[in-house]
């Protein structure tokens, strides 16, 4: 039976770190942006718009696919596209796990695959050590204050939920929803990974 690990996590947790570090040690297979680069090829649709369909900002401006047009009102224009992002994203993932032990970030994974029970994991920490993460990770260009990250990581957590109660019906976060919650306020996300590398061996 194939190792299915899902991961959700709030912006500045180091969920993703944890999920790429974790299907190294477990020899599995990480996916993450690469579930975008896929609907952008089948879709005909930019990343770009398709990464604000997930952030929940399906509104950026036309055009955004190549060479075609629509002639519906732009709401139902958004919401088809929506539609259409999610189904892609759907069927990209079940292959993805069809192939073999895989770690997934984001994209509702826990949800689509849900049949297939996989290990889901829900990745949080506190606000002080998010903004610390979001600073140590900063460009030199960027000088952003304390409070302007914080309103970042609210509004990027904001938009996941709403994407992801959209397409679930269910509440982003909820302890009941996922096999395992990880705190990583107080702990380095290599010794994390490593311990649950070994839970999950």
């Amino acid at each position: 039976m194939k190792k299915l690990i899902t991961i959700s996590r709030e912006f500045g947790s180091g969920g993703r770190e944890l999920g790429c570090r974790l299907a190294d040690q477990l020899g599995a297979a990480y996916y993450d942006r690469e579930i975008i680069t896929e609907i952008s090829k089948r879709t005909r649709l930019s990343q770009e718009y398709i990464q604000g369909i997930m952030d929940n900002r399906p509104h950026i401006s036309f055009p955004i696919t190549v060479a075609r047009s629509f002639s519906m009102p732009g709401s139902e224009v958004s919401l088809q596209m929506e539609l259409q992002v999610f189904q892609a994203q759907k069927k990209i993932i079940e292959e993805m796990a069809d192939r073999s032990d895989c770690v997934l970030v984001g994209r509702c994974a826990d949800y689509i695959l849900r049949d297939r029970e996989p290990f889901r994991i829900f990745v949080y920490a506190d606000m002080d050590s998010k903004i610390a993460r979001c600073r140590s990770r900063a460009s030199g260009n960027e000088h952003l204050s304390d409070r302007e990250i914080r309103h970042n990581i609210e509004q990027i957590d904001k938009s996941r939920s709403k994407y992801y109660t959209f397409h679930t019906e269910q509440k982003w976060g909820e302890k009941t929803n996922y096999d395992l919650c990880v705190n990583t306020s107080r702990f380095d996300v290599k010794q994390l990974t490593r311990m649950l590398a070994s839970f999950l061996s």
